[in-house]
């Protein structure tokens, strides 16, 4: 074996072994601070919350300044681990194991990748301060007639002295009444769905002229609508080039799109520890129903889609930060294609398998259910990616 063969073998090992050791700290830490029980607890107080309500969320302090984990991803030079996506994946994972509905993803994945990607005097102090537990960041692009076209962006940005205009809406902001600050996609030019005229601004929470409709999303987060009226920012809001965002907020929606599928690869997990230890004690016609033949293939092909899609997930994390555009939007859409068929083989055998019961709020699995399920469809649901690999591959093959 050559030098530099036993080179790289040794960091990706002390790699993989740091990365075992966030996770279980992680994991230790989310079992003492989030039992199911505190769980039922936050949704019930979430259902009454006022619409003004912007605490912070439950554990992010935690995640920060406890566990110092939220730079695990980031390079040496911006005061992280330097791991890149394996680390975002073993974390989702691990949150998603515990239904833990900390804006990680909005935060970190999203937030943080786009800041480091457009280094600036502001963007540098903003990214400090989230890898410091002290700002909280929310991705809003979507709007009310987008559906999930990244380039069909409305809300308008205009040019105005020696800074912009921003007017528009934004739908389905995840983790927003818990930010300080918004990543903004806009339109300057052009019609609603050019891939060109597209703009990326920062946009602090208590800006003159935004807007915030907050409410609790089903899975125990929280998300608003958003107005921009006669919103005004400084030139230095700007991220990157101005009219040449799209290529960053499609890497931003994939490597999203990738982060989730890990935390269904948790969400998946408990489904299935639970669904094994339950079919191991409930006994009919005297012996545990494990025993029916029929329920082992079931759960034998719940375990193979599972690990299928973990794998798939695994491999793409690996290879994603340094794949073309194509190569990335084709591995990342073949992921969640596995994991969406996955969260419905897993999520309705394990609810199946419970019978009634593994629909009530009382029952752990019934809220593991109701992830996998959004998870399905969030960031384009199955239909859409199957779609988007068709399409990439026809144009690999130069056909239409």
């Amino acid at each position: 074996m050559s030098k530099t063969t036993t080179t790289t073998t040794t960091t990706l090992a002390e790699q993989d072994d740091t990365l075992a050791m966030l996770r279980d700290s992680l994991a230790r830490y989310l079992d003492d601070h989030h039992g199911f029980e505190q769980r039922l607890h936050a949704l019930a107080h979430a259902d009454g919350a006022d619409d003004a309500d912007d605490a912070p969320p439950p554990f992010w302090q935690g995640l920060s300044r406890e566990l110092d984990l939220l730079g695990a991803a980031l390079p040496e030079a911006q005061g992280g681990l330097g791991f890149g996506m394996p680390a975002h994946l073993a974390l989702m994972e691990t949150l998603g194991g515990a239904l833990a509905a900390e804006p990680y993803l909005s935060t970190m994945v999203i937030g943080a990748g786009l800041l480091q990607r457009h280094p600036g005097a502001q963007a540098d102090a903003l990214l400090a301060r989230v890898v410091a537990g002290q700002a909280v960041l929310a991705f809003a692009h979507a709007e009310p007639q987008s559906r999930h076209d990244r380039a069909d962006v409305q809300a308008r940005l205009v040019r105005e002295g020696d800074g912009f205009r921003l007017d528009g809406h934004k739908a389905v902001v995840q983790a927003a009444p818990w930010a300080s600050h918004f990543i903004v996609s806009a339109r300057g030019s052009g019609g609603p769905c050019d891939a060109n005229g597209l703009s990326l601004l920062v946009v602090p929470k208590d800006t003159p002229g935004l807007r915030l409709r907050a409410y609790p999303t089903r899975d125990g987060g929280r998300a608003a609508d958003i107005a921009f009226d006669n919103v005004r920012l400084p030139a230095d809001a700007l991220l990157g080039t101005e009219g040449a965002a799209l290529p960053q907020i499609e890497r931003a929606h994939d490597e999203a799109a990738l982060a989730i599928c890990a935390e269904s690869i948790g969400v998946m997990r408990r489904l299935m520890h639970d669904t094994l230890d339950y079919v191991r004690q409930r006994k009919q016609f005297g012996v545990p129903i494990s025993s029916f033949q029929v329920l082992q293939h079931r759960l034998a092909d719940m375990h193979m889609a599972l690990e299928q899609a973990a794998a798939l997930t695994a491999s793409v994390g690996e290879t994603i930060d340094a794949a073309t555009a194509h190569e990335r939007a084709r591995a990342v859409s073949s992921a969640k294609v596995a994991v969406a068929k996955a969260c419905r083989a897993v999520g309705q055998g394990a609810v199946q398998l419970h019978g009634g019961m593994g629909m009530t709020e009382e029952l752990a699995v019934g809220h593991y259910f109701r992830r996998a399920t959004l998870i399905e469809g969030q960031f384009g649901p199955l239909s859409w990616h199957l779609r988007r690999v068709a399409r990439l591959r026809a144009a690999s093959n130069g056909t239409t």
